[in-house]
């Protein structure tokens, strides 16, 4: 019996197996039509599309050369997600998972092992900047598309329904909060989970209050992230947990200063540059020193 009831995808339906994998040559046949990366053509984005907000695309596009040695400092950080993301997803090569806001794929890395390569992890992202720096790996599939495309069933898959769809501090470019999950939870596998990692909109990191203030105005409170899933028919729960971050001035002032923040894209060169001389003023120290507090959002089927 093949598993789920939702429409494939026009040329797919032919090809998947009633068990739900693919064979190794229609799997990479799928792979080659969406996502060649080494042409150019991180899958084509759907006719009639929207449009990805011009700053936030702009962002990325800048940001993907340095994003990986952004987080290169902090192992540490990454091995503490990976484990705060697998406990919760219960993550193994038998689970068919997507990466909303997947990015180059950076904390997808510690990830990778838990996915083959007849099952690979599909790495949505608008940006072909950041997608084209996905490492070359068969465990991985990059997809161009918005989170809005994916849950509209516009974008071409290798398989129709998901056990686990990741979505980690994206969810604040969701134009449409409670459709968009409504969407993707249309999207789920029997038993299959969402988990959404988002911070919260106030935040205690060393910026500017400025920074702050425009961040916490265009970030959804965890508990509208939770009733949304809520919503889409899915029991949910919400923990949170702090990651301790220790960080020299002058590398936070160059990741500040380089807006590494998609949020600081929005403010000018001469604003940005005062408030980089206000984070100097009331932060002196040579070290600082703040709690990275996450939201971790899930969504279940029943």
């Amino acid at each position: 019996m093949c598993i789920g009831n939702m429409r494939q995808p026009e040329g797919f339906a032919s090809q998947r197996e009633c068990t739900g994998r693919w064979t190794g040559r229609s799997l990479r046949t799928s792979i080659r039509r969406t996502a060649d990366r080494r042409t150019g053509q991180a899958t084509g984005r759907p006719k009639g599309s929207p449009r990805v907000d011009e700053h936030v695309e702009d962002h990325y596009t800048h940001l993907a050369e340095t994003y990986d040695s952004t987080w290169a400092h902090r192992p540490d950080y990454l091995d503490w997600m990976e484990e705060q993301i697998h406990s919760r997803l219960s993550l193994s090569d038998e689970r068919r998972l997507a990466d909303i806001g997947a990015g180059t794929g950076l904390f997808l890395r510690r990830l990778m092992r838990h996915a083959a390569p007849g099952r690979p992890i599909v790495c949505v992202d608008p940006s072909r900047a950041m997608l084209d720096r996905l490492p070359s790996d068969p465990r991985l599939v990059p997809v161009r598309a918005t989170a809005e495309e994916l849950a509209g069933g516009g974008v071409e898959l290798p398989w129709s329904t998901f056990d686990g769809i990741i979505i980690k501090e994206a969810v604040h470019h969701f134009t449409a909060l409670e459709s968009t999950m409504a969407g993707l939870a249309g999207l789920l596998a029997p038993g299959g989970q969402i988990l959404v990692v988002t911070l919260p909109p106030r935040i205690g990191y060393p910026l500017f209050p400025e920074a702050l203030d425009r961040f916490a105005a265009g970030h959804p409170e965890p508990r509208q992230v939770e009733e949304a899933l809520r919503a889409a028919g899915l029991r949910t729960a919400t923990e949170f947990a702090a990651f301790p971050v220790r960080i020299d001035r002058g590398l936070w002032m160059k990741l500040v200063e380089g807006r590494w923040m998609s949020v600081l894209s929005s403010f000018t060169e001469a604003e940005l540059t005062a408030g980089l001389q206000w984070i100097a003023e009331h932060h002196p120290g040579p070290t600082l020193e703040f709690d990275d507090r996450f939201a971790f959002i899930t969504g279940r089927i029943p």
